[in-house]
């Protein structure tokens, strides 16, 4: 679990050496599927403060590396190979997204599927959709049950603390 002081002085630095400082800023986000974002209009690398804290030290440097890798390579670039190459030499071992956890208990959505299969969504589903897990493409033999649950200020404050 990262302590968020200590990804702070990382990116900091990673700016400093990479980027200019007096231009890219970092920052914490809410993000909770998202780990990372290169704001290129804001010229600030932002992590999710929810992911970093389920994260050990090595993720979250290696996000920050991809983020930085962003800014070098423009918003153009993508994660084409432009991207790809000045991650490398970075010393970015990752993928273009990431696999790992998400913050699904402050998902409001919460959907169940016939065989118990649980899916999260952060928006109110606007139509019916069937699992994914279960079957390919739409079936109504495997149609997702939403409930609404509240989340509380205080689940999100326990979610942003939890590498306390």
């Amino acid at each position: 679990m990262a302590d968020l002081e200590r990804v702070r002085h990382w990116a900091n630095a990673l700016i400093a050496l990479h980027l200019n400082p007096a231009i890219w800023t970092f920052g914490f986000d809410n993000a909770k599927k998202r780990a990372g974002l290169c704001n290129f209009t804001a010229k600030r690398i932002t992590v999710s403060r929810y992911l970093a804290a389920r994260y050990d030290d090595d993720e979250i440097h290696q996000i920050l590396l991809h983020e930085v890798a962003h800014a070098l390579a423009g918003s153009r670039a993508g994660h084409g190979p432009r991207w790809a190459a000045i991650a490398r030499d970075l010393g970015y071992e990752g993928e273009r997204t990431h696999h790992g956890e998400i913050a699904d208990e402050l998902a409001p959505w919460l959907g169940l599927c016939p065989a118990g299969h649980t899916h999260y969504r952060y928006r109110k589903p606007v139509r019916q959709l069937s699992c994914g897990v279960c079957g390919r493409g739409f079936s109504m033999a495997n149609l997702i049950v939403w409930e609404h649950r509240v989340i509380t200020p205080a689940a999100r404050r326990l979610a942003a603390a939890r590498s306390s």
